[in-house]
C-alpha cells in the first residue's frame, strides 16, 4: 500500500536584492574605497564592489561589498535641495540611540557628516537579510489570506511597539519638541506645499484646510518616536516567518511628536479594497489583498496594542494622505525645475493630482472607508 505523495515544502519567499546601480546616481568607487580604508572595513588592495537596492525616489541605497564584508550605505539624491526629508546625521543618531532599545533598529558601522566625494552626510550599516514588501509581492511569497493578515498585524503591531520606546534619555529626548507637534506639522507641511507647488490643485487647498480647522486639541497618547514614513517597503521580513520583523528602515525623519501623526502616514499609504481606481493605481504595497486589515482595522489593533481609543482618526489620515502628497511634489519639483535628470520622476504631478482628488473625497465623507458603490 502506498501513501499519500509527499511534496517538497515551498522554499521560502525571495530575499531583497541590489541591481546594477542607475544612471547619474553611480557612487565615487575611488573615494568610497579611501572612506572605508580610513575606518579600518577594508585592507589595502582588496575590491570594492556597490550594487543599487531598487525602488526609492529618496535616499539611495547600495550595497557594498567590501573584501569578505557586506554592508549597506546611505546617502542623500543626487540635485538634493530639500536637506529636512534626507537627513543622514538625523538618521545616524537615530539609530545610535535606539542601539538595545528596539531590536529592529539596524546597527550603524560608519558614518561621516560631511564627505562632498559621497553626498555629504552618509553612513554604512550593517546588512539585515530579508524579504522587502514593494509594489508586488516578491517571488515565491503566497498572497494567501492567512498571509496578508499576518504581515497587516505585524506590521501596526511593530509600529505600536516602536511608539513604547522610552524617549526620556537624552539622544532621543533632543531629537524633538512634542508640545504643539500634531500643530507644526499641519502648517510646516503646508508651508513646504507652498514652496513646491508647481500646478493648483484644489484638492491640495482642501485637505491644508481641512487640517487647519480639525487639529486634536491634544493627542490621547504620550509623545514617542515618531518614524514619519512607516510602511512595508520600510520593513526587512524573516523569510521563514513573514510576521516576523527582522528590521526597520529609513529613520532619516524621526522625530518625537505625537505617535498618532506616525499612525496617520501610514494610514495615507494604506490602500484598500474598495479605493478608487486610480488610489488602486498608486499602491505602494499589496495593502488591498484578500486578508489584509483594513484602515479601521489597523485603527483598532494599534488602539488595542497603546490600550487607548484612537479619536477622530479621519484627521490623521488626511494628514498621512497630504504629507506624502507634499513628499511627491517636492521631488517632482526638482524635476521641474531642473535639479535633477531623473525621468522616473517626469511622472510624479499627475500621482500627486491624484492624492489631491483622493484626500479632499475623504475630507468631504469624513470616513477611513473607501468611497460607497
Amino acid at each position: 500500500m502506498t501513501g499519500p505523495a509527499r511534496h517538497p515544502p515551498a522554499p521560502p519567499p525571495a530575499l531583497d536584492e541590489a541591481g546594477d546601480e542607475r544612471e547619474g546616481e553611480r557612487l565615487d568607487k575611488v573615494a568610497l574605497a579611501a572612506w572605508l580604508s580610513s575606518k579600518g572595513l577594508l585592507h589595502a588592495g582588496a575590491p570594492v564592489a556597490v550594487r543599487q537596492f531598487r525602488g526609492g525616489y529618496s535616499n539611495l541605497t547600495y550595497l557594498i561589498e567590501a573584501g569578505d564584508a557586506a554592508y549597506v550605505f546611505r546617502r542623500p539624491p543626487f540635485g538634493n535641495t530639500v536637506r529636512s526629508g534626507h537627513d543622514m546625521t538625523r538618521e545616524v543618531r537615530v539609530l545610535r540611540a535606539l542601539e538595545g532599545e528596539f531590536k529592529q533598529a539596524p546597527r550603524v558601522v560608519a558614518a561621516a557628516e560631511n564627505l562632498p566625494a559621497l553626498g555629504g552626510a552618509c553612513y554604512l550599516m550593517e546588512r539585515v537579510h530579508g524579504v522587502i514588501i514593494r509594489r508586488r509581492l516578491p517571488r515565491g511569497l503566497s498572497a494567501t489570506e492567512d498571509t496578508m493578515r499576518r504581515l497587516s498585524e505585524s506590521m501596526i503591531d511593530t509600529l505600536a511597539r516602536l511608539h513604547t520606546v522610552d524617549v526620556s534619555q537624552p539622544q532621543l529626548a533632543a531629537l524633538g519638541r512634542p508640545e504643539g507637534y500634531a500643530e507644526r506639522q499641519v502648517v510646516g507641511w503646508t508651508a513646504r506645499y507652498a514652496r513646491a507647488k508647481t500646478d493648483d490643485l484644489e484638492g491640495m487647498k482642501r485637505m491644508a484646510q481641512f487640517l487647519a480647522e480639525r487639529l486634536p486639541p491634544i493627542s490621547t497618547l504620550p509623545p514617542s518616536l515618531v518614524h514619519n514614513d512607516f510602511k512595508y517597503d520600510n520593513l526587512v521580513l524573516n523569510p521563514d516567518n513573514i510576521g516576523d520583523v527582522r528590521a526597520v528602515l529609513d529613520w532619516e525623519m524621526a522625530t518625537i511628536g505625537d505617535p498618532l501623526m506616525d499612525l496617520g502616514t501610514t494610514l495615507g499609504y494604506w490602500v484598500e479594497a474598495g479605493d478608487p481606481a486610480p488610489i488602486q493605481a498608486l499602491a505602494f504595497g499589496p495593502t488591498a489583498r484578500p486578508g489584509s486589515l483594513t484602515r479601521a482595522g489597523l485603527v483598532a489593533r494599534y488602539a488595542a496594542a497603546r490600550g487607548v481609543p484612537v479619536l477622530d482618526p479621519v484627521f490623521y489620515y488626511v494628514f498621512g494622505i497630504f504629507k506624502i502628497a507634499v513628499i511627491i511634489q517636492q521631488i517632482y519639483a526638482r524635476f521641474v525645475r531642473g535639479t535633477t535628470k531623473d525621468t522616473r520622476f517626469a511622472g510624479l504631478g499627475a500621482v500627486v493630482g491624484v492624492l489631491a482628488t483622493h484626500g479632499a473625497s475623504v475630507c468631504d465623507r469624513d470616513s477611513l472607508g473607501p468611497p460607497s458603490p
